[in-house]
């Protein structure tokens, strides 16, 4: 073979045709729900032959199942196919500060085993060990084959650089940053993982299964032990040219005015511990938290509610910065912080005195949860890559399959 002939597209392959055909019908059916083989026969252009073939073929690999019948008000009653979604699953993990949570889906995204553990790990060693052990117990409590659990992803503050496999920008997780501590979670549960932000995965979450569903172009603005934000486009995450698209914390914050405490960058003005210095600034006393002063403000303290206030004037003008570079259709508010609803009226109130550019904003529907089901969402995509390349098909329906397989002149079936 000559060079030019190198990049020339390949022969017809009965293999390859077959193989074509059953993803075309496993897709078919997972975006679609559940046909029968003459629906999907019409749908697809492919013979009915072919699709029995194709059908038993993925039938016999373990990746769909009969659903049920059909009786239509002519012929004879029909056999509905749909997918397996016990074929295989995917592993969610969202490492925080003060939480670590896992959640085991199966390939129709549902959440069948879930674990939330208190994140008590002093050290960078210890925290990897800690999720590899949550998601161990989980995978072993759920009494599933252990073999189907095909990807995980990982969500962590930072952005995760793949060339020095290491966490960049976790400040919330002291030496998170460390080279080799995803290797460690890999090495631990023996699987394929992904690492991706946690902002980008809240968005992904809030996209797939929350408020965002159906935007154009939304942004996720996580507040809670720091500030970050996640941009989906059309469904697509954006994540920038190195990873940092969203990374707003680090925007200069020159908003100061007394009597708030001195803020130099973004993270520090709009975050959990802004409120709580904002807070002490007015006169609250004690031991205090984010969720004090929230709790504190709706019980009618004077000092919380201007806290709380104030942290919805800050978070306006963080909303009104981002809507002039993106302009989104929605905005988002999610984290510890950010999907209190006290926030939500003084930030549209504000946002009209900053900007014409006025996006909705709301809060978000997952709540805490965004992050591990982004997580989910998005190994999800590669575990149902990997059930369908890892299917078995034995000799009886490979040969039905070739049996039906047209000639190479009339092109697919």
């Amino acid at each position: 073979m000559t060079s030019s002939d190198e990049g020339a597209e390949q022969p017809w392959n009965p293999q390859r045709q077959r193989s074509a055909n059953e993803r075309l019908l496993w897709d078919r059916l997972r975006s679609g729900g559940a046909a029968s083989r003459a629906q999907l026969a019409r749908e697809t252009g492919l013979s009915k032959p072919t699709v029995s073939s194709a059908l038993a073929a993925l039938e016999q690999a373990g990746l769909v199942r009969e659903a049920g019948t059909h009786a239509p008000e002519r012929g004879r009653i029909a056999v509905l196919y749909a997918p397996d979604p016990t074929a295989g699953y995917a592993l969610g993990l969202d490492i925080g500060r003060s939480w670590l949570r896992v959640a085991l889906a199966d390939l129709d995204g549902t959440v069948v085993a879930r674990s939330d553990v208190r994140n008590q790990a002093r050290t960078a060693n210890s925290m990897a060990d800690l999720a590899v052990s949550a998601a161990r117990g989980l995978v072993a409590d759920s009494a599933l084959d252990p073999g189907k659990v095909t990807q995980a992803v990982v969500g962590t503050p930072g952005v995760y650089d793949e060339d020095e496999r290491r966490v960049r920008y976790a400040q919330q997780l002291p030496g998170w940053g460390r080279p080799g501590l995803l290797d460690r979670i890999r090495d631990g549960l023996g699987l394929p993982v992904a690492v991706q932000n946690d902002a980008n995965l809240a968005a992904l979450g809030e996209y797939t299964y929350g408020v965002g569903a159906g935007s154009r172009l939304f942004v996720y603005v996580m507040i809670g032990t720091g500030l970050g934000m996640g941009i989906v486009n059309e469904g697509r995450l954006f994540t920038g040219a190195h990873g940092g698209a969203g990374e707003i914390g680090f925007l200069p914050w020159a908003g100061h005015r007394e009597p708030e405490p001195e803020a130099d960058s973004m993270e520090d003005a709009v975050s959990a511990g802004a409120v709580v210095q904002t807070a002490r600034a007015h006169g609250m006393t004690g031991p205090l938290t984010a969720k004090d002063v929230f709790d504190a403000a709706r019980a009618g303290d004077a000092a919380a509610a201007r806290a709380v206030e104030l942290e919805g004037e800050r978070l306006a003008h963080t909303v009104a910065a981002v809507s002039a570079v993106l302009d989104p259709d929605l905005v988002v508010l999610g984290g510890g912080v950010g999907h209190n609803a006290d926030l939500l009226r003084t930030v549209r109130r504000t946002l009209r005195t900053l900007t014409p550019l006025r996006p909705k904003v709301a809060p978000s529907s997952l709540g805490e949860d965004a992050v591990l089901l982004g997580a989910v969402a998005t190994a999800l995509d590669a575990a149902r890559d990997l059930a369908f390349e890892g299917r078995r098909v034995t000799a009886e329906p490979a040969a039905a399959v070739r049996a039906a397989a047209p000639p190479p002149a009339a092109g697919p079936a």
